[in-house]
């Protein structure tokens, strides 16, 4: 089947994050949801709950649980049991509950910068010692290649006086867009379970693989690391469903289990009654040819903005994803030149009239970094690209 997704969706008139943030004349390359329709299944199934009539509360049934199980077992052959299986509304809300389900205040809990912002939120929401394990870089030319020192992973848990109580791990990477291979999920798996950590796995990028990469779920590795493991998965990032919220945490230490559920019934209650029906389809199946397509797509965006940068932006340094739609970009060079005058985030913003992630949130001394999301129609893609090379060249 075909599908279009060089269609030009207007979002403006709704209220969207991405499109309403800014003013009307700025572009929006930021927050991480696409530009794409959400697939047909999806819709079809929303629009039959909507037929039914009726909104009401609605709890998570085995039929949902199932689903998430089968979905792993299709993908990663990990035999998940259905009654691992917690919903919560969101990954972000799932480790916040699983830091108040297992932490107490001065606490550690440690994370690897450049990270997904809402990573820095845990420590301040619960009261905890933020821990940190910056990766180093290797450089191919303009191209930045993640490194994860496994010696100074293991120094990290001892970098202050609090005990490392629980490792965030993003899996794969947000900005970086790197994943993690079997090896270097060992080494940091095994390095939490010498320290007594609980691991976080937040795997909610893990379907939008590109180079034909694999990914490997954290807890699939052995039954010790298993039992010290918390697995967020969610259809939102894949299928473009952020808006309906609705997550699951699969968890298989059951006194772990039910210490979350305690605390994701205290903070979140249900979870979107929409959400869930838009997550068993997207799960079933029945979208997988729709998302065969769109990374093909994606693929082929991604590779536009490699050569773009690299043409036309020779100083700037940048990660080539292997998964997500997110562009982890280095513009240092200009701003040390002085031909960015500002943050790279504001300028592009106020001379090109392009949003993009402002580095600085994602850890210190990134203030130099964009995120830039080519989750986008190409022609919008190009577009962004464009009005950034002619800011640059006014200077």
């Amino acid at each position: 089947m075909a599908y279009n997704f060089d269609e030009i969706i207007e979002r403006r008139d709704t209220n969207s994050t991405k499109w309403t943030e800014y003013p009307p004349d700025v572009l929006p390359l930021w927050v991480a949801d696409m530009d794409f329709r959400t697939p047909e299944p999806i819709r079809a199934a929303l629009r039959a709950a909507l037929d039914r009539g009726v909104l009401g509360y609605e709890f998570l049934q085995p039929r949902t649980q199932q689903v998430v199980a089968a979905r792993m077992e299709r993908l990663y052959g990990w035999q998940v049991d259905p009654d691992w299986v917690v919903a919560t509304i969101g990954v972000v809300s799932g480790f916040n509950i699983a830091a108040r389900a297992v932490c107490e205040p001065g606490d550690g809990v440690l994370v690897q910068p450049p990270v997904y912002h809402m990573f820095y939120s845990v420590h301040k929401n619960i009261g905890l010692t933020k821990q940190v394990a910056p990766f180093d870089f290797e450089e191919d030319g303009n191209v930045l290649i993640p490194k994860l020192d496994l010696d100074a992973f293991a120094h990290s848990f001892h970098s202050n006086e609090a005990r490392t109580r629980m490792f965030l791990l993003c899996h794969p990477h947000n900005p970086m867009g790197n994943v993690f291979n079997r090896d270097e999920l060992l080494g940091m798996a095994e390095i939490c379970l010498q320290n007594d950590a609980l691991i976080v796995s937040d795997e909610i990028h893990s379907e939008l693989l590109l180079n034909g990469s694999k990914h490997i779920p954290l807890a699939t590795l052995s039954d010790e690391i298993v039992d010290k493991t918390v697995t967020l998965v969610a259809p939102s990032k894949t299928f473009n469903t952020a808006g309906l919220f609705c997550a699951f945490a699969i968890i298989p230490n059951a006194e772990l289990r039910e210490r979350f559920k305690k605390v994701n019934e205290q903070i979140t209650g249900h979870v979107s009654s929409l959400g869930i029906i838009a997550a068993e389809a997207a799960f079933s199946g029945a979208c997988d040819d729709w998302l065969a397509k769109l990374l093909v797509y994606l693929k082929g965006n991604r590779d536009l903005v490699v050569d773009y940068l690299t043409e036309n932006f020779p100083a700037a340094r940048f990660t080539i994803p292997n998964a997500t739609y997110l562009q982890w970009i280095d513009f240092g060079a200009y701003v040390k030149s002085g031909q960015i005058t500002d943050t790279p985030h504001k300028f592009f913003l106020e001379k090109a009239r392009v949003a993009l992630n402002d580095g600085s949130v994602f850890g210190e001394g990134c203030e130099n970094f964009v995120r830039l999301n080519f989750g986008s129609p190409r022609s919008m893609l190009e577009e962004g690209l464009e009005r950034m090379r002619k800011a640059m060249d006014k200077k």
